[in-house]
């Protein structure tokens, strides 16, 4: 390769770096078309026979495959990527152990205390920040070179641990500068759990790189046969951005390390020859580092990365933004390199692999990459799954919800009892007049949840049955589309403002920033405005309590799902179990899983950056934006509610009736299966 990139040599230990913030700086980028050297010219190549798919798919008897996450939901949740990394692999190991088949969960061990979530080590007893204990025993201390604050190679020490939770064995690893979650003072309220700026100044991105490098140093101990305690994998799982540098590491590093002649070509062979599945959630997160950008790349690829970065070429596209596999633009992208190098890209639903690999409003940097990809069927969708019989309304967690709110009589229910369903609306109506009134009862029981404006309902709804209940608590973030909501609520209140029958009820909240729930404020101080009484049934709040939420959901007729974008969504299938008939946006998975009229509302039409995506063009004129097809998707559920109630009932059943979970017939977890073994679905 021509290129003018800056380098700086390490005199001490004769290595050559990138220079510091050489990104920074103005530098060309140009490739060799043609390289004599064999190894150069793999790397250079990689990209292109990658998305092709021109590699053979290793033969596979028994499947030894690692999901490795960031997230779990057993030990470290912050959203569906946690429940996915949970839950897909307790799924597979019950359905597949017995024939010798096994998924293994690889996970930092987050140590320390956010106030929010906590996580110990106390002799051999893990507890995560979900309040879920497992015995750990330590296998061997690793050493993993990565870059310090004097910028310069620093040896750290990751202590390997294996545990088991439910049927699924965990390799958790534990380094106190990375992977604590003590908060720094200048973390930003909305970054929490494993995603803190923590106390050492870690931020996200440096931290999931120094991950992704601790998890290749324990592969490449494992084919070395330095480590005799745990069995290697023949298959890797990439689990989103945060171990996206993975397959550049085993593909990329290993080949110049040959080259430098510090690793030999057998060993070499042996890591680079593990398939690698790298699943994408949504590429609105991708592991940006601007500042951090030759820090990281020093950091992963050490005295090779001159090497690597001279020839980290893309397949050819139309993007100039990504012409090189490691970096977009002049910026680190974590996924960057996962989408060019791993052996396989999964996306959690069919609808969003479509939008993402037409749409650039969806895609991004990697539209062109991922249209590639599924032209040549490296790309697949398959919808993300779930443990049904832990988000349904069972026995357990309802009798946990009136221990925990004290004084109140939640019921079971299902497709076949709706009664019980009409009696838990009455409960919630109870319960939220008491947060309203009892300034006591609410630093009891959602204490770090804060609320705007409160009322009491008790008097106010005449006939609970007749009266519409729709929730939404999603995450505070533009993703979820609170302000297409609110837009669409006061449209609504404007229109009804000397309504007749019995207003809805709304609670809107989440965990989240700030600026999102000032929102929400100001959607009520606004309503309070143009309809004093509609305002009174109007809830908006701020924070997250899992009992909350589920009390929310128990009493809800309708789930509000306005999404900007939803690679799959697993809140509507939790809001279709409990009974909530999902109002939402036709994009992403929520099209995937549901049907329009029967089990949920969708939007006729779906527009991305003005231009319409899904639905017909004379709808699209007519509606014009989202706004307005949510908000007359909204007044067409409202409607069914008032006038149609048999119909509501019947399309409750329905929903409740759905299955999403991996393991019913022609489940997801069996297109797992497939792909693990033959990298076909």
């Amino acid at each position: 390769m021509n290129a003018v990139i800056p380098l700086t040599t390490d005199t001490k230990n004769n290595t050559t770096f990138l220079q510091t913030d050489f990104n920074k700086k103005k530098f060309t980028l140009t490739y060799n078309t043609v390289v004599s050297n064999p190894n150069l010219q793999e790397i250079q190549n990689l990209g292109k026979k990658q998305c092709l798919g021109r590699t053979p798919w290793p033969e596979i008897d028994n499947i030894n495959a690692w999901m490795i996450t960031s997230e779990t939901a057993s030990f470290m949740k912050w959203g569906g990527l946690g429940m996915v990394a949970s839950e897909l692999p307790e799924a597979f190991n019950a359905c597949f152990g017995k024939d010798g088949h096994s998924l293994t969960i690889v996970t930092p061990m987050y140590l320390g205390n956010t106030g929010k979530k906590k996580a110990t080590l106390v002799n051999d007893i893990y507890e995560g920040a979900e309040h879920q204990k497992t015995e750990v025993t330590k296998i061997k201390t690793i050493i993993v070179p990565f870059f310090g604050d004097k910028n310069a190679l620093v040896e750290h020490e990751v202590t390997v641990y294996k545990g088991r939770f439910a049927n699924t064995d965990y390799i958790f690893l534990e380094n106190e500068r990375f992977f604590s979650i003590n908060p720094h003072p200048l973390n930003p309220s909305a970054q929490d759990g494993c995603y803190v700026l923590n106390e050492s100044g870690i931020n996200e991105v440096e931290r999931f790189a120094f991950f992704s490098k601790a998890v290749y140093i324990l592969i490449e101990n494992l084919c070395d046969n330095r480590i005799k305690d745990i069995e290697k994998p023949n298959v890797l799982i990439a689990n989103d951005w945060h171990s996206g540098a993975l397959s550049g590491l085993t593909k990329y590093f290993t080949t110049a390390k040959v080259e430098n002649q510090t690793m030999s070509a057998e060993l070499a062979e042996q890591i680079k020859s593990i398939p690698i599945i790298h699943i994408a959630h949504h590429l609105g997160y991708q592991g940006w580092d601007y500042e951090n950008t030759s820090k990281i790349l020093n950091s992963l690829y050490e005295e090779t990365v001159s090497t690597v970065f001279r020839n980290a070429k893309a397949i050819k596209n139309a993007n100039p933004r990504a012409t090189n596999t490691l970096i977009v633009h002049d910026c680190y992208n974590q996924a960057s390199c996962n989408f060019h190098l791993a052996d396989r890209v999964v996306t959690v639903s069919k609808n969003y692999m479509e939008e993402v690999s037409k749409e650039l409003g969806f895609g991004l940097d990697f539209r062109d990459i991922l249209k590639i990809r599924k032209d040549h069927r490296t790309f697949f969708g398959i919808v993300n799954g779930y443990d049904k019989k832990l988000i349904s309304p069972n026995k357990a967690k309802i009798d946990h919800i009136n221990e925990y709110f004290k004084d109140f009589d939640f019921q079971v229910y299902d497709e076949h009892n709706l009664d019980a369903k009409l009696h838990n609306k009455k409960e919630f109506i109870k319960l939220i007049s008491k947060i309203a009134t009892d300034e006591e009862y609410k630093k009891q029981t959602i204490p770090l949840i804060d609320i705007y404006k409160f009322d009491d309902l008790t008097g106010l709804v005449q006939d609970i049955a007749k009266t519409p209940v729709f929730c939404a608590t999603s995450r505070l973030v533009e993703q979820k589309g609170y302000d297409i909501a609110a837009q669409a609520l006061i449209n609504l209140c404007t229109k009804f403002n000397n309504f007749k029958k019995e207003f809805p009820i709304f609670i809107l909240g989440g965990a989240g920033d700030a600026k999102n729930f000032e929102l929400l404020t100001k959607l009520k101080d606004k309503i309070t405005e143009i309809n004093p009484k509609a305002a009174k049934r109007l809830f908006v709040f701020r924070g997250y309590r899992d009992e909350f939420a589920y009390a929310i959901q128990l009493a809800s007729d309708f789930y509000l799902m306005p999404c900007r974008f939803e690679p799959c969504g697993l809140t509507q299938m939790e809001a279709m179990a409990k009974g909530a008939l999902p109002i939402a946006m036709s994009t992403g998975g929520l099209v995937d899983t549901i049907e329009d009229g029967v089990d949920g509302f969708r939007t006729e039409v779906f527009f991305t950056e003005k231009r319409r995506v899904y639905g017909s063009n004379l709808t699209a004129q007519r509606l014009k934006n989202n706004i307005n097809a949510y908000a007359e998707t909204l007044q067409k559920a409202l409607e069914a509610f008032y006038r149609h109630p048999d119909k509501i009932k019947q399309m409750t059943k329905k929903a409740m009736e759905k299955d999403f979970s991996w393991n019913v017939a022609e489940g997801s977890v069996y297109k797992y299966f497939n792909l693990l073994k033959t990298g076909h679905l």
